[in-house]
Parts: structure tokens; C-alpha cells; sequence
């Protein structure tokens, strides 16, 4: 859903709350939704995969990215939707995998979401799971085709490399072990590639990073809140 979560974005400000996205979007049908109930089924999927909430420090380190890197919008909404919605992430070890170029094998995708489900879906409810997954990796840049999809190999500025590198951050990984994530991997960058990225980073003062004798320290003081840094470290 890139294109919705970027012009509801585009109409509300870095400093909207909650109810501001919900106002602009069901009030004011920012969007252009034809019905109410497309407009609130819209919400629904967007608050899913985003939050549209800047008390969940995810939504809320990625809007604060989202509106310093206008290249980086669509892998931030990925991982953003990656972090959040299961069966995305399912998918990931599959696309990851794939050879630049190389077409998708769309029964790859219907095994491991199978196994993620555990036989909790039909047949019909699997196949729309896949076409939407694959829609939300064709829409990030990493396939590319209408039926028949290909891999393409995208390409991560500092700004998505930072958000990958929270993420893990926030799940308690620390050091080198960040940049070898799912989250750092979808950016197709090796280690080496994704450190001179954090070290852009750090001079844009998105992070601070610190990597000597093989010991590598990467901190997000100046990202996150007092309150999730105690979150993160367990002590909220």
C-alpha cells in the first residue's frame, strides 16, 4: 500500500496524531476513495501494517525518516511492514534468496506461507496472501513484472539502512549481528557495503557508530526516546 501511505503522509503533517490520520482519511477522503467503506477498510490495512500512531516508536521513527530521504520511502514502508505483519516477513528468506533477475517461483512462495499459517488458510485465502505479498515486494523494488516477476536488486540509502538498523536494535540485537538481520538483508547489501552506509548515516547524525579491533558499537541516541531506550534496554 505504498501509494496510500504516501499521500496520507503527503496531507498530514510530521507532527499528526492518531486521529489527525483518521480525520484526513475518512472526513476528508484525502485518498479519494470512491465509498466510506473503502475509505475505512483503507484505514484498517494502513493502522495493520503502519500503526499511523507516533506513540508506536516504529511509526514514529519511520515518519521521522520517511520525511528526510524522499528515495528511501519505499524499503522504509517495507520494513516497516516486514516489522508488523507476519506473513510478509514468511516471505522474505524466499526474495532474499533469489538471483538478480531470476523469475519468482510463485510455489515457493505458497510453501513457506503455508508452513507460516500452519494450515489456518484455504486455498483461495493462499493464493490472494501470495499475489498480495508479491505486490508488496514489486512495490518496494525488489521484483519487478506484472505476471511474471523478476528480482531486481534495490538499492539502500543511509536513511533505509539506518531503519534497518533500529529495527534490530529494538529486538535486542547488538554490534556486527545488526547488520545481518532480515531487516539489513532485504537492502541486498553485504556487511561490508551496509557499514560504509551507517557510516553516511552517522554524518547525517542519524546514528552513531563506532567499529575498532573487530568490535563494532552502533547506538540511536539520537533517534530514539528516552522512554524507548528504556523499553529497548528492558528497564521501562
Amino acid at each position: 500500500m505504498l501509494a496510500e501511505l504516501s499521500g496520507l503522509l503527503h496531507q498530514c503533517p510530521a507532527s499528526a496524531s492518531r486521529p489527525d490520520y483518521t480525520r484526513a482519511l475518512i472526513e476528508e477522503n484525502c485518498l479519494g476513495k470512491h465509498t466510506l467503506s473503502t475509505r475505512k477498510l483503507t484505514l484498517q490495512r494502513l493502522s495493520e501494517l503502519y500503526a499511523l500512531d507516533p506513540d508506536v516508536p516504529l511509526f514514529r521513527l519511520m515518519r521521522v525518516l520517511w520525511d528526510s530521504d524522499e528515495k528511501a520511502r519505499p524499503l522504509l514502508a517495507l520494513l516497516a511492514a516486514l516489522a508488523r505483519d507476519p506473513l510478509l516477513r514468511a516471505t522474505g528468506p524466499v526474495v532474499i534468496a533469489m538471483n538478480n533477475g531470476e523469475e519468482i517461483a510463485r510455489q515457493r512462495m505458497t510453501d513457506v506461507l503455508r508452513n507460516a499459517v500452519e494450515g489456518r488458510l484455504n486455498e483461495n485465502i493462499l493464493d490472494k496472501v501470495v499475489r498480495n505479498t508479491a505486490s508488496s515486494w514489486t512495490q518496494s523494488g525488489h521484483l519487478a513484472g506484472r505476471s511474471r516477476k523478476r528480482r531486481l536488486k534495490v538499492k539502500p540509502t543511509p536513511t533505509s539502512t539506518t531503519f534497518a538498523l533500529v529495527l534490530g536494535y529494538m529486538l535486542g540485537i547488538r554490534g556486527r549481528d545488526l547488520f545481518n538481520t532480515l531487516f539489513a538483508r532485504v537492502l541486498d547489501s553485504d556487511e561490508n557495503e551496509l557499514m560504509f552506509l551507517a557510516m553516511d548515516a552517522k554524518r547525517l547524525g542519524l546514528i552513531d557508530i563506532k567499529s575498532s579491533g573487530g568490535l563494532t558499537v552502533v547506538s540511536f541516541d539520537t533517534l530514539l526516546k528516552d522512554q524507548e531506550r528504556r523499553r529497548v534496554h528492558g528497564t521501562y
